[in-house]
Protein backbone atom coordinates (compact mmCIF):
# COMPACT_ATOMS: atom_id res chain seq x y z
CA UNK A 1 0.00 0.00 0.00
CA UNK A 2 1.20 3.52 -0.84
CA UNK A 3 2.27 5.68 2.09
CA UNK A 4 0.88 9.15 2.69
CA UNK A 5 2.28 12.11 4.57
CA UNK A 6 1.14 15.16 6.45
CA UNK A 7 3.86 17.80 6.39
CA UNK A 8 4.65 21.31 7.61
CA UNK A 9 6.49 23.85 5.49
CA UNK A 10 7.69 27.22 6.73
CA UNK A 11 9.70 30.18 5.49
CA UNK A 12 13.25 31.29 6.30
CA UNK A 13 12.18 33.12 9.47
CA UNK A 14 9.65 30.48 10.63
CA UNK A 15 6.88 33.07 10.69
CA UNK A 16 4.26 31.03 8.82
CA UNK A 17 3.35 27.35 8.90
CA UNK A 18 1.75 25.59 5.94
CA UNK A 19 0.23 22.14 6.47
CA UNK A 20 -0.27 19.80 3.53
CA UNK A 21 -0.93 16.17 2.68
CA UNK A 22 0.68 14.13 -0.09
CA UNK A 23 1.42 10.61 -1.25
CA UNK A 24 4.88 11.61 -2.52
CA UNK A 25 6.66 13.75 0.07
CA UNK A 26 9.94 14.15 -1.82
CA UNK A 27 8.23 15.31 -5.00
CA UNK A 28 5.88 17.65 -3.14
CA UNK A 29 8.71 19.28 -1.17
CA UNK A 30 10.61 19.74 -4.44
CA UNK A 31 7.56 21.45 -5.94
CA UNK A 32 7.40 23.85 -2.99
CA UNK A 33 11.13 24.58 -3.15
CA UNK A 34 11.03 25.28 -6.89
CA UNK A 35 7.88 27.39 -6.61
CA UNK A 36 5.87 24.89 -8.63
CA UNK A 37 2.60 25.80 -6.91
CA UNK A 38 0.79 29.09 -6.91
CA UNK A 39 -0.86 29.91 -3.63
CA UNK A 40 0.05 30.13 0.04
CA UNK A 41 3.51 28.54 -0.05
CA UNK A 42 4.61 30.65 -3.02
CA UNK A 43 3.19 33.86 -1.54
CA UNK A 44 4.88 33.31 1.82
CA UNK A 45 8.03 31.61 0.45
CA UNK A 46 7.53 28.36 2.40
CA UNK A 47 10.49 26.27 1.32
CA UNK A 48 11.59 24.54 4.55
CA UNK A 49 10.21 21.15 5.53
CA UNK A 50 10.15 21.23 9.33
CA UNK A 51 7.82 18.38 10.28
CA UNK A 52 6.06 15.37 8.79
CA UNK A 53 4.10 12.29 9.78
CA UNK A 54 3.77 9.08 7.74
CA UNK A 55 0.53 7.12 7.27
CA UNK A 56 -0.40 3.83 5.65
CA UNK A 57 -3.84 5.16 4.62
CA UNK A 58 -4.51 8.43 2.74
CA UNK A 59 -7.84 8.79 4.57
CA UNK A 60 -6.03 8.80 7.92
CA UNK A 61 -3.53 11.35 6.59
CA UNK A 62 -6.33 13.66 5.42
CA UNK A 63 -8.08 13.26 8.76
CA UNK A 64 -4.87 14.19 10.58
CA UNK A 65 -4.27 17.15 8.28
CA UNK A 66 -7.72 18.54 9.12
CA UNK A 67 -7.09 18.02 12.83
CA UNK A 68 -3.75 19.83 12.67
CA UNK A 69 -5.12 22.70 10.59
CA UNK A 70 -7.87 23.28 13.15
CA UNK A 71 -5.33 23.64 15.97
CA UNK A 72 -3.69 26.85 17.07
CA UNK A 73 -0.16 27.93 16.20
CA UNK A 74 1.19 27.06 19.66
CA UNK A 75 0.22 23.40 19.20
CA UNK A 76 1.85 23.32 15.76
CA UNK A 77 5.04 24.86 17.14
CA UNK A 78 5.08 22.30 19.97
CA UNK A 79 4.80 19.45 17.45
CA UNK A 80 7.66 20.83 15.39
CA UNK A 81 9.85 21.43 18.43
CA UNK A 82 9.19 17.93 19.78
CA UNK A 83 11.00 16.40 16.80
CA UNK A 84 12.89 19.31 15.27
CA UNK A 85 13.74 21.83 18.02
CA UNK A 86 15.99 23.96 15.79
CA UNK A 87 13.43 24.07 12.95
CA UNK A 88 16.02 22.68 10.53
CA UNK A 89 15.01 21.92 6.96
CA UNK A 90 14.44 18.17 7.12
CA UNK A 91 14.88 17.91 3.36
CA UNK A 92 18.48 19.16 3.44
CA UNK A 93 20.59 16.55 1.73
CA UNK A 94 17.69 15.00 -0.18
CA UNK A 95 18.40 14.30 -3.83
CA UNK A 96 15.53 15.44 -6.02
CA UNK A 97 15.39 13.32 -9.19
CA UNK A 98 12.25 12.74 -11.20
Amino acid sequence: MKKSYVYFMTNKNNTVIYIGVTSNLIKRVYQHKTKGFKGFTLKYNCTKLVYFEEFEDIKKAIEREKQLKSGNRKRKEELIQSLNPKWNDLSDGWIFQF
